[in-house]
């Protein structure tokens, strides 16, 4: 506790990829709409790298703020998508935003912004610092394989970004769940690219330096874990569903969200989405849908907003917060 969020800011490409437009690719639109919900999304032009769309949104995050941007002492990316292997992008993002602040990525695929948001409540509430940036974003288009007709239409480009300082004692995370099941590790992999299998000129990569998926599994593993996750909250705060105001979950599938607020017993109704529009942005998914919430009058002071992450990994993060 002690933690509040100050500001909020998010940015998507120009760029908007309609179902339609991926006919051309040999995908269905009508079988995308009916699996996951989405109608369309963005992706970024060749000019336009994971970090220049961190740099867009934390800026409208500081501007939100209205605070001095001197004053951030920490700077956490989110990411699985990073401009380069070394260094980090959040180096690149603190440069270019003229901070004096250290600096790091955070990598736990879809679920990068949970963790970086726990990470930097950490630290405000520690007192190590007074204002941390958070920012989530990924550049999905650049590591889906557009052959790939069941994966490639789900994901899009985008980036969100949050600002922590230190908050009332009423303020803060009520609690969080957060973990890791590596053995489901092969179920949403990038093969190549590492330092067991690096990129190499001498050998084709036959597309496996592109994201792979198996759908169905990760499908009712992530229904299952965030089910599960929410129980595990409400048990350690002593809350009911009735006292969350705001539901916001990883914009990865509106098929997954559904099923989840049928099995949690979730007011639909509280539930933000806007997986329809921007697609699976991965890290930047729930900054985003976080960003457009507030500036659609869904998030007040006092409020309590339920978030959850889940990708890759493995990895899953649930966090209850009272803003």
């Amino acid at each position: 506790m002690g933690v509040q969020v100050v500001g909020v800011g998010s940015y998507a490409p120009d760029k908007l990829v309609r179902n339609e437009d991926l006919a051309a690719l040999g995908c269905d639109p009508d079988w995308i709409v009916q699996r996951t919900g989405i109608v369309e999304r963005r992706h970024a032009p060749p000019e336009i790298a994971t970090s220049d769309m961190a740099v867009i949104a934390a800026e409208e995050c500081i501007e939100d703020a209205g605070v001095d941007p001197s004053e951030i002492d920490l700077v956490l990316l989110g990411t699985f998508t990073p401009d380069q292997l070394l260094p980090a992008s959040a180096c690149l993002v603190q440069d270019r935003l003229g901070l004096s602040a250290p600096a790091m990525d955070l990598h736990a695929a879809c679920a990068s912004f949970a963790f970086a948001m726990i990470t930097g409540a950490q630290f405000v509430a520690s007192g190590s610092s007074k204002l941390v940036l958070v920012i989530g974003a990924d550049c999905n288009s650049r590591v889906v394989n557009p052959e790939d007709k069941q994966t490639y239409p789900l994901f899009g480009d985008a980036a969100g970004a949050v600002l922590l300082a230190p908050g009332s004692d009423r303020q803060g995370l009520l609690g969080f769940a957060y973990g890791c099941d590596g053995s489901g590790a092969e179920l949403l992999h990038r093969a190549v690219g590492g330092t067991r299998r690096p990129f190499s000129h001498d050998a084709p990569s036959n597309g496996s330096h592109f994201l792979a998926m198996e759908g169905r599994p990760v499908f009712k593993w992530a229904v299952r874990v965030v089910t599960q996750s929410i129980g595990e909250i409400l048990e350690l705060t002593g809350m009911t569903l009735d006292q969350i105001d705001v539901f916001i979950f990883h914009q990865a599938n509106l098929r997954i969200i559904r099923s989840v607020i049928k099995d949690a017993g979730i007011d639909p109704r509280k539930v933000f989405n806007n997986v329809q529009r921007y697609g699976n942005t991965s890290a930047g998914s729930i900054p985003m849908a976080l960003d457009e919430a507030c500036r659609a009058g869904r998030v007040h002071r006092g409020d309590r907003i339920l978030v959850s992450g889940f990708g890759a990994g493995l990895v899953w993060g649930t966090i209850l917060i009272q803003w």
